[in-house]
């Protein structure tokens, strides 16, 4: 991808990381401050140097890069920290997005706090926030849960102890595991809206926002899925779902004269709803 020529100037920087947020997908979607930053540090240390070298060409930034990923952070750690002892400025940057959002590196980061050694953010992109903006879901209160599980039984877990939360809720997802999902959550949840958004910033980006059955006879008919994927659930706002307010006012009425166990049962049985989800949530009203 063609970008801007900018005069990047750099400056010396103080000792300590620079955790950078990058593009993406476009290019063009990256800060001026990050861009200073990463021609500026000694070193960067990314995931993956094939998918980071094309950034720093595009900008002819010479930087040196080193990979930090989870199968190499525990050998590859000690170096980091070394290098911050002799005073160097170093960047910590993903494959696309801000680092540590369901990336390594928070080990990295504690270790950095525990030695006293600075710590920069230089935000920028963020898949979640990306999408969530355009989706047409709740804004005003959301939850990130990194990926679903993989198996189904745990997924149905998840969900049904998250689908009762009053607020938009936020996943990764994979391409090849995006149907099954979407078939979970069809089941549980057939009439709330979700959204598959894919291919954030890129040529062939996407962004749908259906009831839970729709999408998934959407993408059910799909040959094949490509990209990375964001997919959220709307909070339960649909006719027929419960808000959590109104299940905290039912749990705070039984409370008053059942026991924790039988007031969860009795609200369960009145609203239709999970009896393990109301236990735990009435043992935190009592």
């Amino acid at each position: 991808m063609a970008c801007v020529q900018i005069n990047i100037d750099k400056q010396k920087l103080p000792n300590g990381l620079y955790v950078v947020a990058t593009p993406l997908g476009n290019l063009k979607d990256i800060t001026l401050r990050a861009l200073e930053t990463l021609a500026s540090v000694d070193y960067i240390w990314c995931e993956d140097k094939r998918i980071s070298v094309r950034l720093l060409q595009a900008y002819g930034i010479k930087t040196k890069l080193f990979a930090y990923h989870e199968h190499n952070s525990a050998e590859e750690m000690p170096n980091i920290l070394s290098k911050l002892a002799e005073g160097l400025s170093l960047a910590l940057i993903s494959d696309a997005g801000t680092p540590l959002i369901s990336d390594p590196g928070l080990r990295l980061i504690t270790e950095c706090r525990a030695h006293g050694y600075r710590l920069f953010p230089i935000p920028g992109c963020s898949a979640p926030i990306t999408a969530l903006c355009v989706a047409g879901l709740a804004t005003n209160r959301f939850l990130f849960e990194g990926f679903l599980p993989n198996k189904k039984m745990k997924k149905i877990s998840v969900i049904d102890d998250l689908k009762n939360i009053d607020a938009t809720l936020i996943f990764f997802e994979s391409p090849k595991r995006l149907l099954a999902s979407l078939e979970t959550i069809a089941e549980i949840l057939p009439d709330r809206q979700v959204t598959v958004a894919r291919e954030l910033t890129k040529i062939y980006e996407e962004v749908i926002t259906l009831p839970a059955s729709e999408i998934y006879q959407l993408f059910k008919q799909r040959v094949r899925i490509k990209g990375e994927i964001v997919l959220m659930i709307g909070p339960p706002t649909s006719q027929g779902e419960r808000s959590q307010a109104e299940i905290d006012a039912a749990l705070t009425q039984a409370l008053e004269k059942m026991r924790v166990k039988e007031a969860a049962t009795f609200v369960a049985d009145q609203l239709g709803l999970p009896k393990k989800s109301l236990y735990q949530r009435a043992l935190e009203i009592k």
